[in-house]
């Protein structure tokens, strides 16, 4: 039987799709990417944020077609839009036959089995404890880098954040359960190990009564065949110094960190339900680069949150102009029901939103241009991640560069390279987001 799995939205939806798909192949299912000879369809979604939200629906109704009228037996859709809407789905879209909640993905072999079998199937495990997946994943990322999910759901209740409903509490995976796992992939020739959470900061807080992710580092650095490892979603008021002396002295944990600070201005900060203020991530941020002079920052932004005057839009520009972050992503405000920020009186228009992440995306894209030209003479050590086609030119990238949301860099070689290949450049020349080099 072959089976399509089609996975929506985050890494962490992402890895939940590959322990999927590898309980599915251990279990002799074939897999596909061919929807018209796919047997089975199963959906992992995401509903995040409203544009997450509509693709996810999108892509439920376009395989519904597979469903009727193509020789597909069984539509499974699974993970955050499943867990958010189960009664919805299954009125309003009856093609689906199983709907799996974010925390029942151990069910999928059940599901996939009885519909096929003729049967409708639900399974929706309580938020809480965590799954224990017995098959080895399936990576879909190449193999030479995979993400590492160090704890599932979210404490925070941010205003706007709909994670907590349908993710649950935070709870962080064993440390035995991840150093094994971590074993198993740098066995199976993963290099990077990318640690992700919705928030990896507090890891270890509810099993050991401290925050661990320095001492989950420590034990990570010393598996042989890892080479990298990066941090994710690092929320800033819950960095600590134990976590920047572990990021500083094992050689594999990449100088780089993701901290989602989602505004600067603090009466915004405070609507938000984050827990920084203004001067808090000034002092964080001096903290970061004073212990690490070569970090590289990543953050995300929120534009248009109800109530966001244009001083206060204009305090976040002269913000990122000052402080010029490495990385920044971007998002307009969505307003996602039954969460408070949806029921603020005083709402930003569409126009206005995308206007202010234009004019924040356009300023960060000065920023990197010129740290780009600064890299010009620079020696880095990069990641192959792949050939450009039809010329004598790898696609790599840098410990500044977490895969698909940051740049790459560029460089020729007659020599050639394999995809998880560790190669030092020398950079020559930068376009926009990206840099060029030589093989040295």
């Amino acid at each position: 039987m072959k089976i399509l799995f089609i996975s929506l939205g985050c890494d962490k939806n992402l890895v939940d799709s590959e322990y999927m798909l590898g309980k599915l192949i251990q279990h002799q299912y074939e897999i596909t990417d061919d929807e018209a000879e796919a047997d089975a369809i199963v959906i992992n979604t995401c509903c995040f944020i409203h544009d997450a939200k509509k693709e996810s629906i999108q892509t439920i109704l376009d395989m519904a077609a597979y469903r009727t009228e193509g020789s597909c037996m069984a539509l499974i859709v699974c993970g955050c839009l499943a867990q958010r809407y189960r009664d919805e789905i299954l009125s309003e879209i009856p093609e689906v036959d199983a709907v799996l909640g974010t925390n029942s993905t151990e069910h999928i072999l059940d599901a996939v089995t009885r519909v096929l079998a003729g049967q409708k199937y639900e399974a929706y495990e309580p938020l809480e404890g965590i799954e224990k997946h017995t098959e080895k994943r399936s990576l879909s990322t190449g193999g030479h880098y995979a993400h590492l999910k160090i704890a599932e759901g979210c404490d925070k209740r941010c205003t706007y954040c709909i994670i907590p409903s349908i993710r649950g509490p935070y709870r962080s995976v064993p440390m035995n359960t991840l150093l094994t796992e971590a074993r198993q992939l740098a066995e199976q020739g993963v290099k990077e190990l990318i640690l992700v959470a919705q928030e990896t900061t507090l890891y270890g807080i509810d099993l050991y009564g401290k925050k661990s992710l320095h001492l989950l580092l420590r034990e990570l650095n010393k598996i042989p065949g890892l080479q990298w490892i990066r941090l994710m979603y690092c929320y800033p008021e819950e960095i600590y110094e134990e976590l920047i002396e572990a990021i500083r002295e094992n050689e594999k944990v990449c100088h780089y960190i993701d901290m989602p600070i989602q505004h600067i201005n603090t009466a915004i900060l405070k609507r938000m339900g984050r827990h920084t203020t203004r001067e808090d991530l000034i002092a964080k941020i001096g903290e970061l680069r004073a212990a690490i002079p070569d970090i590289a920052l990543r953050t995300t932004l929120i534009t248009g949150f109800p109530g966001e005057t244009d001083e206060q839009h204009e305090e976040l520009m002269e913000f990122i102009n000052e402080i010029e972050f490495d990385r920044l992503g971007t998002f307009t405000f969505s307003a996602e029901e039954d969460t408070p920020a949806a029921e603020y009186p005083d709402q930003i228009d569409e126009d206005t939103m995308e206007a202010r992440q234009a004019d924040l995306m356009e300023l960060q894209e000065e920023i990197i241009i010129d740290k780009n030209e600064d890299m010009i003479g620079s020696e880095l050590l990069i990641m192959i991640e792949g050939k450009v086609t039809d010329e004598d030119a790898y696609i790599g990238r840098s410990y500044r560069d977490a895969p698909d949301i940051d740049g790459y860099v560029f460089v020729s070689s007659d020599r050639e390279l394999m995809s998880g290949e560790f190669a030092k450049v020398k950079i020559t020349g930068a376009h926009g987001y990206d840099l060029i080099g030589e093989l040295i």
